[in-house]
């Protein structure tokens, strides 16, 4: 098969039958059937002859946080790495970065990445613990709904591993992308273009997270193109990345799909399509297409398509898609009401100070019983007068909203009662505000015991990992 090739397994066992509400291993017969799955792909996409001359392969998932739904099925990786070990691999490494707040030990010991590296053999890499050597960002501009600008930060932090094994020896080490698919409520879609975006430090994440971030992305993409790109498509989440598992039902589409190709821009293509979603409502993915990153793939109508769908001009896998023709990418409609959501008038990214604090609050008021009864403040171009006339707490999310109005409400309502979260998405920060404001102790959001997780915490810092990670004390103490 070619470059152009898209393979897709549409796997025929039964997904769980109770609501989604409840997350729920995979059952034998499904795992049965997707380890039979995964080698018809890999096989089709061609096999052992893909393994390069170090006889090591690495695979990077999708392993953001520990959350339900959000992250690559264990089950699927166990598969793909006892493939990859028949297939005569010298050894096989699992690489992660997790998104920021997170430290990646924590997430793979939480999530079931760690038993499976374990009960395969196969090597879990931290890239959180890594050193780091600096890159250029290559883009200088981009434009997105109106807006253009020069970056602010215009270098990143690559971990070592990802330089030395998959940039400067590329034509040694095999390099597997396993992303999950879901829809991404600040990209349109994160497949395996945007899970690269787990390769740079948590520092070089944060700035330029804003109309910037579609064009970022693409610059990763020029350092380090996937070997084989297989989206697991077990189950889709839509209205974003990072679902409430109260609305699981809302949010989880159990399309029971594996998606394989040598060209990460076809994959991606492919996976957007099953969402509804064309190149045009995934940003990064038309800058990749413009970039010329798909080869001879620029549309659909490139694609060779084989296995269980050969036809995605009118694919509704499930029986559900809305009339408007796409599920939903933005985020469910479900936050508190007794918080007041304030948004400049000027300017407002939801890829950066929009979306990411209003993800983070629809997951601590729903899932945590999080608290209300203080105001989100995000953008520029604020009324002057609405602000002079906000009483209690306040959080000032992004850079634009600090430079606006902080020195203002930090005037009028003192500092104790000001919460500053900068640059464009700093996660961290954000999260120890919200921890303080709505009362939820962070330490309930890391679903294993208390005392692994502190083995984990204690060992990542010991192994100098980068992460920005809020503090564990963050609900009792104000930090920000």
């Amino acid at each position: 098969m070619t470059s152009k090739t898209v393979f897709i397994r549409k796997l025929l066992t039964s997904h769980q039958t109770e609501s989604f509400t409840k997350f729920l291993p995979l059952n034998y017969e499904l795992v049965t059937e997707i380890r039979s799955a995964v080698k018809e792909i890999f096989d089709a996409l061609g096999g052992e002859d893909l393994i390069k001359s170090s006889g090591d392969v690495y695979i990077k998932p999708n392993g953001i946080d520990a959350k339900p739904y959000c992250y690559t099925r264990p089950e699927v990786i166990r598969a793909v790495i006892e493939y990859w070990f028949d297939a005569g691999a010298k050894s096989v490494y699992l690489m992660e970065n997790s998104t920021q707040a997170n430290y990646t030990r924590i997430v793979f010991e939480s999530n079931g990445y760690k038993k499976v590296c374990k009960g395969t053999g196969a090597i879990p890499i931290y890239l959180d613990e890594e050193e780091t050597i600096t890159y250029k960002f290559t883009e200088k501009k981009s434009v997105t709904d109106g807006c253009a600008g020069e970056y602010d930060l215009t270098s990143f932090e690559m971990p070592a591993t990802v330089v030395k094994k998959l940039i400067e020896k590329r034509d040694e080490n095999l390099y597997i992308n396993l992303p999950k698919l879901k829809t991404h409520s600040m990209s349109g879609a994160t497949l395996g273009i945007k899970n690269q975006w787990g390769f740079p430090a948590h520092k070089s994440r944060g700035i330029d997270h804003n109309y910037n971030l579609h064009c970022k992305l693409i610059d990763v993409l020029s350092y380090i193109k996937p070997d084989v790109t297989l989206i697991e498509g077990i189950e889709g989440t839509v209205y974003g990345h990072y679902p409430v598992l109260k609305l699981a039902d809302e949010c989880i589409k159990p399309f029971r799909l594996l998606i394989g190709s040598r060209n990460v821009v076809a994959a991606d293509l492919v996976g957007s399509k099953i969402f509804g979603l064309e190149k045009e409502d995934v940003p990064h993915l038309q800058m990749a297409i413009e970039r010329g990153f798909g080869g001879d793939v620029s549309t659909l109508q490139d694609i060779d398509m084989a296995g269980d769908i050969t036809n995605l001009d009118s694919v509704d896998l499930i029986g559900d898609m809305p009339e408007a023709g796409s599920y939903p990418t933005d985020l469910f409609d479900s936050f508190p009401d007794d918080v007041n959501i304030i948004q400049g008038q000027e300017l407002a990214c939801k890829e950066g100070c929009v979306n990411n604090p209003l993800t983070l609050l629809q997951i601590l008021y729903n899932d945590y019983n999080g608290k209300g009864g203080w105001t989100l403040l995000m953008g520029k171009g604020f009324d002057k007068e609405e602000i002079l006339n906000l009483e209690g707490k306040v959080l000032i999310a992004g850079h634009c909203a600090i430079e606006e109005v902080s020195s203002i409400l930090i005037k009028k309502l003192k500092r104790k009662n000001v919460y500053l979260s900068g640059e464009c998405n700093d996660l961290c920060s954000t999260a120890e505000a919200m921890f303080h404001l709505m009362k939820v102790n962070p330490i309930d959001l890391v679903p294993i015991n208390p005392v692994k997780a502190l083995c984990a915490l204690i060992t990542a810092k010991l192994k100098g990992s980068n992460s920005r990670v809020p503090n564990p004390l963050s609900h009792i103490l104000k930090r920000v």
